[in-house]
């Protein structure tokens, strides 16, 4: 009997490679102004007589984060800074290769494939009656020409009859209800809590870069709109409050009749050397899920990123859990970097997973050695598959809002693929006065370590609500854009026993309002039996809405309150600041990836045209890096897997 079989390495399941057309380079060069100049090439497979083009090979300048991603037929493009001296080659399942660059404009690389001991091994038959059987131990893999260049295509090519996997199998996310529109006549008040994750954004690019839309309750618009750096004003000198409230209209670019405003916060932004002294406790998940190098091998080097930013006065401890926890480094100061970063390297995986008890360690050690002029905080690193101790959402939320109370808060950073726990790791950096970050490699663990050491590590404001009042003679409906998971009851404004987001040093928020103005069409035919009292349109100069503000000291009981009416008319959204266009176009990319209900007339292409014209405030790349997502997102092919027709 004929057979073929496909020997396939598991993990390349979750790495499939993008199957884009072209990939632009993804360059995030501080320096504009640097000389650079063009680079191209072709890398293929070695082994064939026949140069085959080998599409999704990672190209980057050594010893930078410049790179691009090869195309379908294995050719790339690459702007590399004057001077670099190499550039490595790296695709799963075939041996690195690093190119020294001598003044050449075309690089053609040929890669060989690697064979290497596994752990595992998944046998799919193809022609014969073995299909689905799974070999687990060591095993060497060799894998014939033709079969190395089905696996470089896609999952699709014909001769492999599995299907893919779905986006995010294995991972857990929060389940999300999109915001409908409400009547002002019957509920006026628009109540939420601030929310300065931003662990979606960071995630949904991990899906798309491999070639997959994400499941549409990983996107949530308000933590991809968060992502991003805005120019708004700092706050004035000499201001009460530690931050700078701001609000603005426009035409809403999806839906003609209706309006979008926005409101937002610019947090001030306070140098390192004059921020408190901190008292961290690094709280590492050490366990058998936590092995690999996008895992525990990423926290490492994230660990160490952060490490090097340490002041003298600030104190680290190092926690590690599995089967059980334990204390790997008792509370050390930050001039002793050599005790800190020896502590980490010798972090291994293996067991099973304790959370809860890692947690409750964490905490104490950080108790124990609280700060009352500093700022206390445990920083968890997990994939969050828990499964020892505290593993349901509602014990892990009584453990976090038991602790929270001690005045120690928490930053949650997320790692790993297909069994990651988002809807756990949300919960707990919600319940434990936190934030949330998701890396998906090493560019984006300094984003959040060292480009936003004191928005990540420093509170200014904690407990920060947001109340939003309609003048329901010019706004006759309104739907808050995201931040489902963050809504309040009207009371809890007034309520300070009631938990909020944080603010750090430098942080921004963004939320916006897509409102009906009186006179456009309803949403929701006017009532038969109960006619609703008639409305005189007030003048285009009255008072559209009022934002009201409430937030705590870091250490503080009692919130404060700030308040600021917007006025004025809706101008054209070509009109409206960089800012505002900006988060316009985040809002329609979050609308499209989760097939809104609500996205109107939006298009990938009118999408990726309002964001590109709004990106000359683009300090680290980040805004350019999106409208090229925007462009891989159009090119991605449904499959019978996604979440929901596309």
């Amino acid at each position: 009997m004929k057979c073929r079989y496909v020997l396939l390495i598991a993990s390349l399941l979750a790495t499939v490679p993008t199957l884009a057309q072209s990939v632009e380079p993804l360059v995030r060069s501080k320096s504009s102004a640097q000389a650079t100049y063009s680079l191209q090439g072709r890398v293929t497979d070695a082994t064939g007589k026949k140069a085959v083009g080998l599409p999704g090979v990672t190209v980057l300048v050594k010893g930078t984060s410049i790179g691009t991603s090869t195309g379908s037929d294995g050719r790339y493009t690459l702007q590399v800074p004057a001077g670099s001296k190499a550039l490595t080659f790296s695709f799963v399942g075939y041996v690195t290769k690093e190119v020294k660059l001598t003044g050449k404009v075309v690089v053609d690389v040929a890669l060989s494939p690697d064979t290497k001991q596994l752990n595992e091994v998944v046998v799919t038959g193809i022609q014969g009656r073995a299909a689905g059987v799974q070999i687990r131990g060591a095993a060497t893999v060799q894998e014939s020409h033709k079969d190395r260049k089905a696996r470089a295509y896609s999952n699709s090519v014909a001769g492999y009859l599995a299907p893919a996997p779905e986006p995010g199998a294995g991972e857990s996310y929060a389940t999300i209800a999109e915001n409908g529109f409400r009547a002002v006549g019957k509920e006026p008040l628009s109540t939420f809590s601030i929310d300065v994750d931003a662990a979606s954004y960071s995630n949904v690019r991990r899906f798309l870069q491999q070639g997959q839309y994400p499941p549409r309750d990983a996107v949530r618009v308000e933590e991809m709109l968060n992502y991003f750096q805005y120019d708004y004003p700092q706050p004035a000198s000499g201001a009460s409050a530690p931050f700078h409230l701001i609000t603005e209209q426009a035409q809403c670019p999806w839906n003609n009749e209706h309006q979008l405003v926005q409101v937002a916060l610019q947090a001030r932004k306070v140098a390192t050397e004059k921020l408190p002294p901190a008292n961290l406790v690094f709280l590492v998940d050490v366990s058998g899920s936590m092995q690999g190098e996008d895992r525990l091998g990423l926290v490492k080097q994230a660990l160490r990123l952060l490490t090097k930013e340490l002041r003298p006065q600030d104190k680290v401890a190092l926690v590690v859990y599995a089967g059980a926890a334990g204390t790997v480094l008792p509370p050390t100061a930050g001039s002793k970097r050599a005790d800190i970063l020896a502590a980490i390297e010798q972090l291994e995986a293996g067991g099973s997973t304790a959370g809860g008890a890692g947690l409750r360690l964490a905490y104490r050690v950080a108790r124990e050695n609280f700060n009352r002029e500093g700022n206390n905080r445990v920083i968890l690193c997990t994939d969050g598959d828990f499964n020892v101790g505290e593993q349901s959402d509602d014990a892990m939320e009584r453990l976090i809002t038991e602790e929270r109370e001690t005045g120690v808060f928490l930053t949650v950073l997320g790692v790993g693929q297909g069994n990651y726990q988002d809807k756990k790791m949300e919960l707990l950096a919600d319940k434990g006065n936190g934030n949330y970050a998701y890396l998906d490699n090493l560019d984006e663990a300094r984003r959040v370590l060292v480009q936003q050491f004191g928005g990540t590590l420093f509170t200014l404001a904690k407990d920060v609500k947001l109340q939003v009042e309609f003048n329901p003679a010019r706004v006759r409906e309104y739907r808050l854009v995201g931040y489902e998971n963050r809504l309040l009851a009207a009371e809890d404004f007034n309520n300070d026993r009631k938990d909020a987001g944080e603010l750090g040093s430098g942080h921004t928020v963004t939320a916006l309002y897509e409102i009906v103005p009186v006179g456009a069409p309803a949403t929701v035919d006017p009532l038969k039996y109960q006619p609703a009292p008639p409305v005189s349109p007030a003048a285009k100069s009255a008072e559209l809405l009022t934002v009201k503000l409430r937030y705590k000291e870091p250490q503080g009981l009692t919130s404060k309150l700030l308040a600021h009416p917007l006025t004025g008319e809706a101008r054209p959204i070509q009109k409206a600041s960089e800012n505002l266009r900006f988060a316009a176009a985040v809002a329609q990319f979050g609308m499209l990836l989760r097939q809104s209900d609500y996205r109107g007339t939006a298009t990938w292409e009118a999408t990726a045209q309002l964001a590109g014209q709004a990106k000359s405030f683009d300090p680290d790349g980040y805004r350019a890096e999106m409208v090229r997502l925007i462009k891989l997102a159009e090119g991605i092919r449904p499959t019978p897997n996604d979440y929901g027709s596309r």
